[in-house]
């Protein structure tokens, strides 16, 4: 066998272990995506089996949020403290746990609970999958890996969709619940097999470990740079969320507090949470609502491979650029196909494109790339923690949208919301051009360095950076 043959062979196993790893831990966003839009169909059926006031209604719909907005704040630290896959592996296990309490709920109480302890697995999950991800994959390729996520996110919503249809006719509720069961098992089974992150390895002084899980990834020149790289970071910070507020923190942390709660109030679950609610005010029946809410969720699959596949070639800005402009155009035309007179026959059909289309822009932008960023561009030390905040932010937006959709189509009227999230999606736009680097191609070490740099007025004029921070170069 020639040393050509030897290297590629070798080439082929590191790049099978990378995306096996990649799509096992990819799973944690299938959960994600799960056990967020199961509760739509559920939610029709629930309300059959037990008296509730609306109230208690909007508890059960949102108790999740809250979960997942207490789970992201807890999940940053304990992915620093535990290791990333350790975390995995709890969330496995709270997701079943929550899949479970919610199957066999006998009150409206206990459901609550259960919807709580699903939410702070998913909570868990919103972080520890992109985090794990980033510091396991090769730079070239990091892009694509960590929108795996997403795109296991989308993959678990378009799941949940399926298997209300599979079971509505029955109204069985408690089987659409605790279907989440089965994938947080073969999660939990799979990350006992996986490797520690091999960033969180050195950071605790197990540069050996570190070193073989690299050897699965990388050729000996690759391991021994960015372990130096791993290393010189590590030296350079104290490790304290303090470090989020130093004046050279501050680009980061408006980037990913700003993407966080932008992906949110520009409307996504709106349309994630309410579609189908959205869908039979223009005229369709029940079944015919479920049926284009399936087709939404296709199309959400489908534009985040093309993320998927586009991330690492044209970059990061780019596709949030296009995205967010395609997000405002639709909005603008969802709110006139409400507005507007005389469409009364043709608002449901211009309704549904609008919606499909607007999914569509999201899924190649601000969907997956929101994910990614906030992987990459905070120091080693306080990444978990620091993406804990932002995710935080992140839920607590979900919340108020999901909470405030029904008081705005009250007050100002379906078209008048869809016109809101649409200014919003253009403030989005202009947030991106100000204030968000690409960071396509750097290693995770170079990121933060080219940060530093930047705001501390050290940059070197003869090796400038290829990350611009607060800036539209």
């Amino acid at each position: 066998m020639t040393d050509d043959s030897v290297s590629s062979a070798s080439g082929g196993g590191r790049n099978r272990f990378v995306y096996v790893t990649a799509a096992l831990a990819a799973l944690n966003g299938l959960l994600f995506g799960f056990d967020t839009g199961v509760i739509s169909g559920a939610f029709l059926y629930i309300k059959d089996t037990f008296t509730m006031s609306p109230l208690a209604q909007g508890i059960v719909v949102s108790g999740a949020l809250a979960g997942a907005a207490f789970g992201a704040a807890l999940g940053g630290h304990l992915a620093d403290r535990w290791g990333r896959r350790r975390l995995i592996l709890v969330s496995a296990v709270v997701f079943f746990v929550g899949s479970l309490v919610m199957a066999i709920a006998p009150t409206v109480e206990v459901l609550v609970v259960g919807r709580l302890i699903d939410g702070v697995a998913i909570g868990f999950a919103s972080i520890v999958g992109p985090l794990y991800l980033s510091e396991i994959a090769p730079p070239k390729i990091r892009g694509s890996l960590v929108s795996l996520n997403q795109l296991a996110v989308t993959v678990g919503i378009l799941s949940s969709y399926f298997v209300n249809y599979a079971f509505a006719d029955a109204g069985q509720w408690r089987w659409m619940l605790g279907t989440g069961m089965v994938p947080a098992l073969i999660l939990g089974a799979g990350m006992v097999f996986m490797p520690e992150s091999p960033r969180w390895l050195v950071e605790h002084g197990r540069e050996g470990q570190a070193r073989d899980v690299l050897s699965r990834t990388r050729t000996d020149d690759q391991i021994r740079a960015e372990l130096d790289e791993i290393q010189e970071t590590i030296e350079q910070e104290d490790g304290s969320i303090r470090d989020l507020l130093e004046p050279w923190m501050r680009p980061a942390l408006v980037v990913g507090v700003g993407l966080a709660v932008l992906q949110q109030v520009t409307g996504i679950n709106t349309v994630i949470y309410y579609a189908p609610t959205i869908l039979e005010s223009t005229g369709f029946e029940s079944s015919a609502s479920i049926l284009a809410t399936v087709g939404i969720g296709v199309v959400n699959v489908v534009m985040t491979i093309v993320a998927v596949l586009l991330i690492d070639r044209t970059g990061r800005r780019p596709l949030l650029s296009v995205g967010l402009v395609g997000m405002t155009l639709t909005l603008f035309g969802l709110g006139a196909a409400f507005y507007l007179p005389g469409l009364s026959g043709l608002v449901g059909w211009i309704a549904t494109g609008s919606l499909m289309l607007y999914v569509a822009f999201f899924a190649i932008g601000l969907g997956p790339v929101f994910w990614l960023l906030i992987s990459e561009v905070y120091p080693l030390k306080v990444r978990g923690t620091a993406m804990g905040v932002v995710t935080v932010f992140n839920w607590f937006a979900n919340l108020a949208v999901s909470l405030t959709f029904p008081i705005m189509v009250g007050a100002i009227t379906k078209a008048g919301t869809f016109w809101v999230y649409a200014i919003l999606s253009a403030v989005a736009l202009a947030f991106t051009y100000v204030f968000v680097p690409e960071t396509k191609g750097r290693s995770l070490e170079a990121i933060e360095s080219d940060l530093r740099d930047s705001m501390l007025g050290r940059q070197d004029a003869d090796a400038p950076s290829d990350v611009a921070w607060g800036d539209d170069d």
